[in-house]
């Protein structure tokens, strides 16, 4: 436990782990809040109460009615304090069945197309976020501190920057290329202040970002690593929205994101088929390689586990670099010596492409498209290199959980993978403090060198294991992300860890 902060957060989010998750919000969503509260912070977690949220929990209080705001219309939202197993301190639910109690994600139908009342459902969020941070149910709790979480959120900063002495506002960038960007007259429809659509405002292009709102109305802005809080504030990364974070240097920090390192440890990770350590890898991790390939229905003999096998998990979009993979597979299986496995679900031309390849390569490739929390661990474990050539990565954390597992990633040099993974050159490895391996040329030549440097040094097994340890010893978790955020709390001076302190 760290030094008591008595500092009181109202953290609001769209979604977290293991209640509800389409990525890696969700992990932060869950990890940040426990590590703030490890370290005294008094917090309450804030979401919508989505159908499989509710789905979830036998038991509920209900706090109280609010009559909230939405497009053309008031809605009846209740807010209901609930306490799930695993979580330290209370969740609030807000309840709007018209709004959230619905199948597929937080923010999509299970034919992936957008919900079209976001524009509504997040508003609503947003205001009743606002209220529960004036204590407008009377129930004696009033934070000192509103930390809201990407577009679906951004309207808090707004809603509550123009309330006397009101909370102090943080507001977290972890995706700038999801903006919330809606039209004129859904800002209308929502009866949202007039005096915000100004270009200083939420006015963007036209229409309103809701991103926007929490970058400008906010006290203090942050992303997710500093190298993507400095990239996001050239034309190339920002997303149209590059002046406006240029104008907010100021209160903007690249915070490195970490990861539950009691959730994503070989120690004593439940979905393993074997557990291993930093300093005690054999037989653990070559087992789950077994399981992994068995579970593929791919050949798991004694002479095939001494064949590298490279895989990814994640989103199968062009962000995640997936068109990359696609277009040097055909080439790495026919050339390299190497088995695959792919486990996500995305754009379906890039689903179709994988399970093709598959049926064409039963025995080199495996492909399960979905998400599947178990095989996402054990996929972490089993695999020799994890491929993540993202075009821009905020933070990422697949490649953390891979250094954790003794899995040595192959990444393009961008955002928190460049904060994070540094490239196995002969000095870095002298020097012990390479980790995997890095390209600079975002083309399926660059990928292809990565990936058979990678390949070439698996074959070379003392460099090989230091590499594995060296990944597996780096310290990941939020003990540094949190002190920093509970400095910025705090109002005090704010420490950052960049890519300076590998």
């Amino acid at each position: 436990m760290g030094e008591r902060a008595d500092v009181k957060v109202l953290f609001a989010i769209s979604e977290v782990y293991p209640l509800i998750k389409t990525g890696g919000l969700a992990d932060v969503g869950y990890s940040l809040p426990h590590a703030m509260h490890q370290n005294g912070v008094d917090v309450r977690l804030m979401l919508p109460a989505y159908r499989a949220v509710l789905a979830q929990l036998p038991a509920i209080r209900i706090l109280g009615w609010l009559a909230l705001q939405g497009e053309g219309r008031v809605h009846q939202v209740r807010i209901i304090e609930v306490h799930p197993d695993g979580f330290a301190f209370p969740v609030w639910l807000v309840d709007c069945p018209e709004l959230y109690d619905r199948p597929g994600n937080p923010y999509a139908s299970d034919d992936d197309q957008d919900w079209p009342d976001n524009a509504e459902r997040f508003a609503v969020l947003a205001h009743a976020v606002a209220a529960m941070a004036q204590d407008v149910l009377g129930i004696g709790w009033r934070p000192d501190v509103v930390h809201a979480n990407d577009w679906q959120t951004g309207l808090v900063p707004a809603l509550l920057a123009d309330i006397p002495n009101h909370p102090k506002l943080v507001f977290t960038i972890h995706n700038l290329s999801y903006g919330g960007n809606f039209s004129l007259t859904a800002f209308q429809q929502l009866g949202l202040p007039q005096h915000w659509w100004t270009v200083e405002g939420v006015e963007f292009y036209g229409g309103f970002s809701m991103l926007k709102a929490g970058i400008v109305y906010a006290d203090e802005v942050t992303t997710v690593s500093p190298t993507y809080a400095r990239e996001i504030c050239t034309a190339e990364f920002g997303c149209g929205l590059e002046g406006v974070l240029q104008a907010s240097r100021h209160k903007l920090h690249g915070i490195l994101n970490g990861i539950d390192e009691t959730v994503w440890d070989p120690q004593t990770d439940p979905y393993l088929s074997a557990h291993y350590s930093a300093e005690r890898r054999h037989p653990g991790k070559v087992l789950n390689k077994q399981a992994l390939l068995h579970h593929f229905n791919m050949d798991h003999s004694d002479g095939i586990l001494h064949v590298p096998l490279l895989g990814l998990v994640g989103r199968l979009v062009a962000q995640k670099g997936i068109d990359l993979v696609l277009s040097v597979l055909p080439h790495c299986l026919e050339h390299i010596n190497a088995r695959f496995v792919v486990v996500g679900s995305g754009q379906a031309e890039y689903e179709n492409q994988l399970l093709e390849l598959a049926r064409r390569y039963p025995q080199r490739l495996g492909v399960f498209i979905g998400y599947d929390e178990h095989l996402a661990h054990l996929l972490e474990a089993g695999l020799d290199i994890f491929l993540m050539p993202s075009r821009f990565e905020p933070c990422g954390l697949n490649q953390m959980y891979s250094l954790r597992y003794g899995t040595p990633p192959v990444v393009y040099r961008t955002g928190g993978l460049a904060d994070t993974v540094f490239d196995a050159t002969d000095s870095n490895v002298s020097d012990g403090i390479a980790n995997g391996f890095v390209f600079d040329e975002l083309t399926p030549q660059g990928l292809i060198a990565a990936i058979e440097r990678a390949v070439v040094l698996y074959t070379q097994p003392r460099k090989w294991q230091a590499l594995q340890r060296t990944g597996m010893k780096q310290c990941l978790g939020w003990r540094h992300s949190a002190m920093t955020y509970l400095a910025l709390y705090r109002g005090q001076a704010v420490t950052l860890k960049t890519a300076d302190d590998r």
